[in-house]
């Protein structure tokens, strides 16, 4: 393979994988939005299971003053389970095996759980109706069973256990002298055995319950919004992805440059152990080069696919023609070339780029080019001048602006003429058309003349064409 092509397969080669980095990094994106997407639509489907319970008041057990029981039961496994869902964790609670008047009310990662919600300012209430419950089933809590009560009943009293007994009011000690004694006659602590629910007592009343679901449903939403907004971060180009796409770039340039520069040498007929410190130190430059180059190129491609909507190969293609121009216009400085081989270089090397582009998107999507050379050229014009505007004096300037309007020139005269040439195809076309009409109309006279201009028309000689019934007549008869 012919060097020159070798190394531009290999730029190429270098922004298509930059651009497999940032596919991963986009299909990972991808992927991870339409998890959520489905952890989104789960999540309220469990909260619309506790509207759908509370629509029908008069199917909840229990008179008006005690269907929040019930109630609290269904807060408690369809928030629960929602908030996990969220997160894209599993969820934890299910009534599924569970009797409607079963020991425990529902389940938590198989663990019964019995709920007790009763209105108590202290929450003796409630903890007396644990006590019951566990009077009546007195192996509940051997078995491994648990209690949930509301949230600020279990938060009261737990600051009620912590106090100093000087501190608590008369009714507050007698509460904590029960539960202290509960305590030593099971063997367990209040805490290990009794848990906090998600709500509290008044957010399960038949009067609020639906304001309740209402807030959860506005809470997992603002979740939802949090994790994807975290999902896009997470996503975006980082540091350490640059870096990496930096180094092995320049990695693979300087080595690619190594590698030519020795074949180079070996071409010329020395053999590598002839080889004089004045050629290593000429291949040495020339590997460097290639990785500062390859630095640059990886940095470059790299920042402009992530932060500007340039493909990876475009990009590629205007690090080295940067480079290759930026190194004519120092040549035309130094005088050791002139101006029109300073435009000739130019030329050459923004067309090869330019090709060296095109064909790697060609290489990913078939588009078609109905005016390839112009294509070209102002793809030529274009790199030529952008490099030059931003990184050359007045001179090259001067020369790269006088081909740009050379080739915007020919570029208008091209488009007039294609312009001119659509025309009369339209209007041929058109005339094709009519007389194709007329040609099989209903009316014999008409079709037959019509026939005649067809014929003339689409080209056939005139003396083959039968114009009258003397011609049909010498063609069938003769």
């Amino acid at each position: 393979m012919d060097d020159h092509i070798f190394k531009s397969t290999q730029e190429q080669a270098t922004a298509a994988w930059i651009n497999h980095l940032n596919q991963l990094r986009l299909s990972e994106l991808i992927r991870k939005l339409a998890e959520q997407n489905v952890n989104f639509k789960q999540a309220l489907l469990e909260l619309d299971n506790i509207r759908k319970f509370i629509a029908f008041p008069q199917n909840i057990l229990g008179s008006e003053a005690t269907k929040h029981g019930e109630i609290a039961e269904n807060v408690q496994v369809y928030v629960s389970n929602a908030r996990k869902i969220i997160e894209g964790l599993k969820p934890e609670y299910t009534f599924e095996g569970v009797g409607r008047l079963a020991p425990e009310d529902y389940l938590k990662n198989g663990v019964k759980v019995q709920s007790k919600f009763y209105s108590s300012d202290l929450g003796n209430r409630t903890f007396e109706a644990v006590c019951n419950h566990l009077k009546t089933y007195p192996d509940f809590l051997k078995n491994g069973g648990i209690y949930d009560i509301p949230r600020d009943q279990y938060e009261h009293i737990v600051s009620l256990i912590d106090k100093k007994p000087s501190l608590l009011s008369r009714s507050e000690y007698k509460l904590v002298q029960k539960i202290k004694e509960w305590e030593q006659t099971n063997g367990i602590s209040f805490t290990e055995k009794v848990n906090p629910a998600v709500v509290d007592y008044a957010d399960v009343q038949l009067g609020t319950v639906n304001e309740t679901v209402n807030n959860e449903d506005a809470s997992i939403r603002e979740k939802n919004q949090e994790i994807i907004n975290k999902v896009y971060r997470e996503s975006e180009p980082t540091l350490s992805e640059g870096v990496k796409a930096t180094t092995i770039s320049a990695t693979v340039e300087g080595g690619v440059s190594f590698c030519l520069k020795v074949a180079e040498k070996l071409r010329s007929g020395k053999r590598l152990a002839e080889f004089t410190s004045n050629d290593w130190k000429d291949i040495g430059i020339s590997t460097a080069k290639g990785t500062g180059t390859g630095g640059l190129r990886g940095a470059t491609i790299y920042l402009m696919t992530n932060y500007t909507a340039t493909p990876a190969s475009v990009a590629s293609a205007l690090v080295t023609a940067t480079v290759g121009i930026l190194t004519q216009a120092y040549k035309l400085k130094c005088e050791e070339i002139c101006e029109e081989d300073f435009l000739i270089n130019s030329q050459v090397i923004a067309l090869e780029v330019s090709i060296s582009a095109v064909s790697s998107l060609l290489g990913q999507v078939v588009i078609p080019i109905p005016v390839l050379g112009a294509v070209i050229g102002n793809a030529v014009g274009s790199f030529m001048f952008g490099i030059v505007k931003d990184n050359c004096n007045k001179e090259e300037l001067r020369i790269i602006d006088r081909y740009n309007k050379s080739m915007f020139e020919l570029t208008q005269y091209l488009d007039e003429k294609y312009k001119r040439f659509i025309a009369l195809l339209n209007d041929e076309f058109e005339k094709y058309s009519s007389l194709v009409d007329l040609a099989f109309d209903e009316d014999v006279n008409k079709s037959f003349y019509a026939s005649i201009s067809l014929a003339k028309q689409v080209g056939v000689e005139d003396s083959k064409i039968l114009k009258d019934l003397n011609d049909i007549d010498d063609y069938f008869l003769l």
